[in-house]
């Protein structure tokens, strides 16, 4: 008798990450070709955090220290929240997972707004929950549909602000909105993996729209703005200790590495230095969708580090002959593309495939 995988899992659809930029440098004969696939800043980690991960390297022999305890005060201190309420894991996608784990079973419904991160899917699939989508509205959440889809089961919400793929993000009043409609036995967790990129004055902070609500927790992490996504930390805020205790429980222990702690910790410190980079990336990131305009592409606003070009069926086509002219960008078929914000000369490089693509289509 052979061992049987459950029914949801074997029918599931393995994550796919963005595709490596060696492997089609090698396949077109080109010296290196261009990622703008997966959201990395352009950027290595600030020198500060390089210094300190050289240094700490001397300790991988040991186990990492399994309750991150020096990267969960400063995180204390940076938010004014206790310790207990913070909770460190192996990226923000992990404390996903552990959130489903934590809240969620067979019977029990989570609501995303969709098309969001496409990690989602799975992890609730994993967790035997139920997934609800809720169509967006103009490429973002649309809060009074979502509000309207809570139900008795609804265990958990995501709300991806800014929304991972199409770079929207939603502003005080539709998020009031939807804090407002859910109960207090129903999670929400706003998964701010983009954060730092914000710029808009409409834009709350997770922190403190959590503030006297003990059913909101926020979600960050350090892979983005902050350079370390080969490394892999993220963090969890909850007002409510219980939620942030509960995701421990289910942590793998020993995921976050020493050098994934330490490179946290420094980089918290060079936070004025973050902040100059993300200046960087955000002025970029009007350029390009500047130029998208121009080239008649109707990308929506972005508030993150990638834009978003709602091209439909056409998603896959176009993710292809970008590729040929070795530049890899996200397609999502049938909803769009999904383009990272990287160097002026890798983004220049991005549109003029923009701009051949106008042209071959007349």
């Amino acid at each position: 008798m052979s061992v049987r995988v459950r029914p949801a899992i074997a029918e599931l659809a393995a994550y796919q990450p963005g595709r490596s930029a060696a492997d089609l440098a090698r396949e077109l004969g080109m010296s290196q070709a261009i990622k703008l696939a997966s959201n990395e800043i352009a950027y290595p980690p600030l020198p500060s955090v390089v210094a300190a991960i050289a240094e700490a390297a001397c300790d991988v022999n040991r186990y990492p220290d399994n309750g991150a305890t020096d990267l969960t005060a400063a995180l204390a201190r940076r938010f004014d929240l206790p310790v207990e309420s913070v909770a460190i894991g192996c990226g923000s996608v992990s404390l996903c997972q552990q959130l489903l784990q934590s809240f969620t079973g067979p019977g029990d419904e989570v609501l995303v707004g969709w098309r969001s991160f496409e990690a989602y899917p799975l992890l609730v699939t994993v967790a035997g929950a139920t997934l609800v989508r809720v169509p967006l509205r103009e490429q973002t959440h649309d809060p009074e549909a979502m509000a309207a889809a809570i139900t008795d089961a609804t265990r958990v919400m995501f709300v991806c602000n800014p929304n991972n793929p199409t770079s929207t993000a939603l502003g005080s009043a539709g998020l009031k909105i939807l804090l407002d409609a859910v109960g207090p036995d129903t999670l929400i967790v706003i998964d701010e993996a983009y954060r730092e990129f914000v710029t808009d004055p409409d834009i709350p902070d997770g922190r403190e729209l959590m503030r006297g609500r003990p059913n909101v927790c926020v979600l960050r992490t350090f892979s983005k703005a902050y350079g370390l996504a080969g490394l892999r930390v993220g963090y969890l805020l909850a007002e409510d200790p219980v939620i942030a205790t509960a995701v421990r429980k289910t942590y793998v222990p020993f995921s976050v590495s020493t050098l994934a702690q330490v490179a946290a910790v420094a980089s918290l410190r060079a936070e004025d230095e973050m902040r100059e980079r993300c200046g960087a990336v955000v002025s970029e990131r009007e350029r390009v969708t500047a130029a998208l305009v121009d080239l008649g592409q109707p990308v929506p606003k972005s508030h993150a580090n990638f834009v978003w070009l709602p091209l439909g069926p056409d998603a896959l086509e176009f993710a292809g002959f970008c590729e040929a002219r070795g530049v890899i960008v996200r397609p999502f078929a049938g909803d769009g593309a999904r383009v990272t914000i990287g160097q002026p000369q890798e983004n220049d490089a991005f549109l003029s495939a923009v701009a051949d693509w106008d042209g071959s289509r007349g």
